[in-house]
């Protein structure tokens, strides 16, 4: 039998990378709530915003505003994404105590999502990050196409890990592997994982993955069996990746949680109250509920 943890820590990512190309606008209001209803659910690790231009993610305007309705000093972890200096200067600002950085384990992606290559990449990160570290502040990594790109294909296992390991090196405390266009399967996940974990502890890795294919679940599953203890989800599967065709929905917190509940494994998170989390805010939206279970329970 394999062996998993004992708890997970989940990190749901639906106000930022759930809403952030929502077309129609969501109102501070509503995203506030959203939030509540989650912390209410149980969940501590949220991730609320994005401090980006409003002329690229017009949604993300009102990433200060956020940060200016919500109890920073609250037990409830508030982190915000950070793409470059200037929104960390604002991030910091607003005085949240995690920022998240990202880059890719492609070299396509990266230029068609930032503009420069991946070493550009790291060095602009490294830059960004110095004023966040010296205020103490925590910092995330992202790895975006750890399982395939829509531009370059597949990916080597062991560029995500020498990259996943820079970011290490330049103080993120925990770098998240993102499946970014859901393409991955269980024998390319744990392949992936091998390579990652020759470089980085299981301790310092979350698992963010894609379910445009059915697939994030399984992978997780698979990924679950080296120790990894943190899982990106969100709320009613919202989200995707606007640089990845087809690349619509995360994997759901509740089809997460569900998963994790049947397999006695801790979370702290009521799943009927994070149903209604979901089934809020695709409702104030008038959108579908990606949740599978989030939909069994609405019914």
């Amino acid at each position: 039998m394999p062996s998993y943890p004992e708890s997970i820590r989940i990190i749901d990512v639906s106000p930022r990378d759930g809403l952030q190309n929502i077309k129609q606008n969501v109102s501070t209001a509503d995203k506030i709530e959203l939030i509540h209803r989650l912390e209410q659910a149980g969940v501590k690790n949220i991730e609320v915003a994005s401090f980006v231009s409003p002329k690229w993610v017009p949604q993300m305007a009102d990433a200060s505003d956020i940060l200016s309705l919500l109890d920073l000093n609250s037990s409830t972890n508030y982190s915000v994404l950070t793409p470059n200096l200037k929104g960390v200067e604002r991030a910091l600002d607003s005085g949240v105590k995690e920022i998240a950085v990202f880059s890719a384990a492609s070299e396509s992606f990266t230029q068609k999502n930032t503009n420069c290559s991946i070493d550009e990449s790291l060095h602009r990160i490294e830059e960004l990050m110095r004023p966040a570290i010296a205020q103490n502040v925590r910092v995330r990594g992202y790895v975006s196409c750890v399982l395939g790109c829509p531009y370059d294909g597949d990916i080597a296992t062991t560029k995500v890990a020498s990259l996943s390991k820079a970011l290490v090196d330049m103080g993120c405390y925990e770098i998240s592997l993102g499946d970014t266009i859901g393409i991955g399967t269980p024998i390319k996940a744990k392949a992936m994982l091998d390579d990652v974990l020759k470089l980085v502890p299981a301790n310092q890795i979350s698992l963010h993955f894609h379910d445009t294919r059915g697939q994030a679940l399984a992978n997780l599953l698979a990924c679950l069996e080296y120790g990894v203890a943190t899982i990106d989800s969100s709320v009613a599967g919202l989200g995707g990746c606007p640089y990845a065709k087809g690349a619509s929905g995360n994997v759901s917190t509740e089809d997460v949680v569900y998963m994790l509940d049947g397999m006695g494994i801790e979370t702290g998170i009521n799943l009927e109250k994070l149903a209604e989390a979901g089934q809020f805010i695709t409702q104030q939206l008038g959108i579908a509920n990606n949740s599978r279970v989030g939909n069994v329970l609405k019914n």
